[in-house]
């Protein structure tokens, strides 16, 4: 990828989650200083364990729900990625009130912090579950329904945040709404898991992958690269209209969960041919979930000048033979 952002002071919050660690990545390749701020929650400390001895990372163990932590970490700092959350429709759908606490709490949190040090510009991970109900396809930025799930609430309140912070206070903040993001690094292992390394997981275990529901939902998954590429635009756009609003960050594509299933056992059956035997299993669908979901990215296109680079079917390839590698 293009050093899209170079020479720069960047604090990165979950900088040792999966999106986080790979921006981290990204960022000391582009000759940033990068300060990374996650309390291992949900990041993994060997997600950033090759970037410790780099002179210029620097790492906080803390916790964005503790303000004295935010502080520390937004000091000096001209540009925040803000990737801490708690994810996972389901484990919102079970525990509303942790979730909130990080999410929305933590949130305000850091964006005052960042105010107070004169950051000037807080881009922030947003969620397409802010769509909830809304049926109409693709979804469009301004068109957004009723929320589905408590994690959607606190992507929408987080929004909201950042617009009023935008107006009051003169930042310039940038809402990215993430789509079915995957990619190196994506944890396989735990309740929440996502899909993706989920069914690579049990694949290469040679057990059959559960789906909830029949398959037929379709999602517009987003490959890794694409959401780096998203993130360093929308840090370095210097267009006043881009200020203070939110962008879908997709492939503007979808695929039904029977399809991306087909893709990686077709992907891992190439490198053991017994997995192309193995069909999922179906289960009940699960709460709060959308039944379909396709981004158009050209708002995103026009005033961040996005464009992704990968597709699905290459970000899966890459994807494949990366929990290939690294899980045998």
């Amino acid at each position: 990828m293009d050093k899209i952002l170079t020479n720069s002071r960047v604090l990165v919050t979950g900088g040792a989650g999966f999106i986080g660690s790979a921006l981290v990545e990204t960022l000391l390749a582009g000759e940033n200083e990068v300060v990374c701020l996650d309390n291992f929650a949900t990041g993994k400390r060997e997600n950033i364990a090759e970037f410790i001895d780099n002179k210029r990372f620097r790492f906080i163990e803390g916790d964005i729900r503790n303000i004295d932590d935010c502080r520390k970490a937004a000091d000096g700092v001209q540009f925040v990625l803000h990737q801490a959350a708690l994810g996972s429709v389901p484990r919102s759908v079970k525990d509303p009130v942790t979730s909130n606490d990080v999410n929305v709490s933590g949130f305000l949190n850091m964006i005052t912090a960042a105010r107070d040090a004169g950051v000037k510009r807080f881009v922030y991970a947003s969620s397409s579950s802010v769509y909830g109900d809304h049926p109409a396809l693709p979804k469009f930025e301004e068109n957004t329904g009723n929320p589905l799930s408590p994690y959607a609430v606190t992507k929408k309140v987080n929004e909201l945040y950042a617009k009023v912070f935008g107006e009051l206070y003169g930042m310039q903040t940038l809402g990215l709404r993430y789509f079915n993001v995957f990619g190196r690094r994506q944890d396989p292992d735990g309740q929440y898991a996502a899909v993706i390394p989920r069914f690579v997981k049990a694949l290469m275990r040679h057990e059959a992958p559960v789906i909830f529901g029949d398959g037929s939902q379709t999602r517009d998954f987003t490959y890794i690269e694409n959401v780096i590429q998203a993130n360093l635009k929308a840090a370095v756009t210097g267009n006043p209209e881009a200020f203070n609003t939110a962008y879908n960050v997709a492939c503007g594509d979808r695929v039904t969960l029977n399809e991306l299933y087909t893709f990686l056992r077709d992907g891992l059956a190439k490198f053991d041919p017994e997995i192309g035997t193995i069909n999922p299993v179906y289960t009940d669908p699960r709460q709060g979930d959308i039944p379909h979901s396709l981004a158009s990215i050209e708002k995103t296109s026009r005033l961040l000048g996005y464009n992704p680079q990968y597709n699905l079917r290459q970000g899966l390839e890459h994807s494949v033979k990366w929990y290939w590698e690294h899980l045998k």
